[in-house]
């Protein structure tokens, strides 16, 4: 049995080049479990690697907004393939970015259709990245019915979480609740339920307070958890206790 999820970090980041291994085994003895997201080709594999070599950690394969102008058919394949390793438990990073427009919105947009048509038919949920995108995010949503998932690092309109809420989607929270500047989104984490969340790191980035400016690693999850705690007049233990089995869930992971 374990505490909770850090349901985001980027451990295959080269950030985490030098010490990766403790990194995991920090967060481990604390009793976290960990999804790593692939948001291209070579991270995805490399996401799944480490899943396998790791207990509590999980892998999810995607193409992230940022990448989709390079997306083929033969990533689309990739992703079917690693699909059926038993620890994949789903599709993400996948998304639109409006806000660096690595890729052209239209091409964002057919590759988040693609993938979460393929979600849809290999009934695996999908972790979505949603920045400045909002209407063109839940209208994809709405093409494919069925579709289940996590809006990752949360950092939208409480319009856009009601949205979210009403399609059934969860909604995860990152460090970003902790900065000092992010008082519109701690009103938002008061109005969304336990029962619809997720908590996570976006390791290594987004490192919470007290450790802004640092890079990011899982077992800072736990100041996700105290800060919402805070918000929702409720103990952290009730925060890990909810989030872990939404995340289990939602992908189907082990306590």
């Amino acid at each position: 049995m374990i505490l909770g999820y850090d349901s985001h970090c980027h451990l295959q980041d080269p950030a985490f080049d030098v010490d990766r291994q403790d990194v995991y085994a920090k967060a481990h003895a604390l009793g976290l479990g960990m999804i790593i997201p692939g948001y291209s080709r070579a991270s995805s594999e490399q996401a799944v690697n480490l899943a396998n070599g790791w207990d509590h950690a999980y892998a999810l394969v995607g193409v992230h907004p940022h990448d989709a102008r390079d997306f083929t058919s033969e990533d689309e394949g990739l992703i079917r393939r690693w699909s059926r390793e038993p620890k994949v438990v789903g599709i993400g990073e996948i998304g639109l970015d409006y806000h660096y427009d690595r890729s052209p919105r239209r091409r964002q947009r057919e590759v988040l259709l693609a993938q979460l048509l393929l979600a849809r038919e290999l009934s695996l949920p999908v972790s979505i990245h949603s920045r400045e995108a909002e209407e063109d995010t839940l209208e994809l949503i709405d093409g494919v019915k069925g579709i289940r998932g996590v809006l990752h690092c949360f950092t939208g309109s409480l319009a856009f979480a009601k949205a979210l809420l009403s399609r059934e989607f969860y909604l995860s929270f990152s460090g970003v609740v902790t900065f000092a500047s992010a008082k519109a989104l701690r009103e938002v984490v008061g109005v969304v339920p336990l029962e619809r969340m997720l908590i996570e790191t976006d390791s290594p980035y987004l490192a919470p307070v007290p450790y802004r400016g640092r890079r990011n690693q899982p077992d800072w999850v736990v100041s996700v958890a105290e800060l919402i705690a805070k918000e929702k007049s409720c103990s952290e233990k009730e925060v890990f206790s909810k989030t872990m089995a939404n995340t289990i869930a939602l992908f189907s992971v082990k306590a």
